[in-house]
């Protein structure tokens, strides 16, 4: 089977304290990709054998209307406007960060450490596992390809991509395609990876899911 392919990159230069960090936590493999890759199916598959895996964006949602110090720091930066009630206003928001790239930037700068230390703190509650999963659209831009130990790459064609969000979104090719061309570019993600899996073959998901664990745990027991 030819679907998954691995990649290595270069090591970084990672503090005492870090390491030590690392190996004191379970296996953890960081799930990427661009939008209509498959991610979520490859998670949910993940979650259908018993795995747990950490969803940055709808746990970012989650932190940005529960999380009082984001609220409070959102509101600073985009006025009363930026919350309806007990939710982030997204339409609104999302309409000033698209015409204003520096205050995606600053909201960036409010959510992605909040996420982050949720994520580490979800870690330290399921630090029985083996095995962790986190799933990232912005693994690189977010910094969290630094938390993980192989970083899982999920891609498809072009066109195959095109076709899923058009009917997911019920939007046209013209707007997917500017969703993707304002995402990172497929072939850097996969140089910078461990693994990439392809999710429009002919393999079943379930084939590749257990072909893609059998790997990680031997990785696992050979990092541990």
């Amino acid at each position: 089977m030819n679907f998954i392919i691995e990649k290595y990159f270069c090591t970084f230069a990672f503090s005492e304290k870090f390491l030590k960090t690392m190996i004191l936590r379970p296996f953890i493999v960081g799930i990427t990709g661009g939008i209509g890759s498959g991610k979520s199916t490859v998670s949910r598959f993940l979650r259908a054998q018993g795995y747990k895996v950490y969803d940055t964006d709808s746990e970012a949602k989650k932190i940005q209307n529960e999380n009082a110090d984001v609220r409070i720091k959102t509101i600073q930066l985009f006025g009363n406007q930026a919350y309806t009630k007990n939710e982030m206003n997204r339409a609104y928001v999302a309409k000033r960060v698209f015409k204003d790239k520096n205050l995606l930037e600053k909201l960036n700068e409010i959510v992605h450490p909040a996420v982050k230390n949720d994520f580490l703190a979800w870690v330290e509650a399921n630090r029985s596992e083996d095995i962790l999963f986190v799933e990232s659209a912005i693994l690189f831009e977010s910094g969290f390809y630094l938390l993980v130990n192989k970083i899982l790459t999920i891609s498809a064609s072009i066109e195959t991509r095109i076709y899923r969000v058009m009917k997911r979104d019920k939007i046209t090719r013209e707007e997917v395609i500017k969703r993707i061309e304002s995402q990172a570019n497929i072939e850097e993600l996969i140089q910078r990876s461990d693994i990439v899996l392809y999710t429009d073959d002919d393999i079943p998901m379930n084939v590749k899911i257990f072909v893609l664990l059998k790997k990680l745990k031997n990785e696992s027991l050979q990092d541990s």
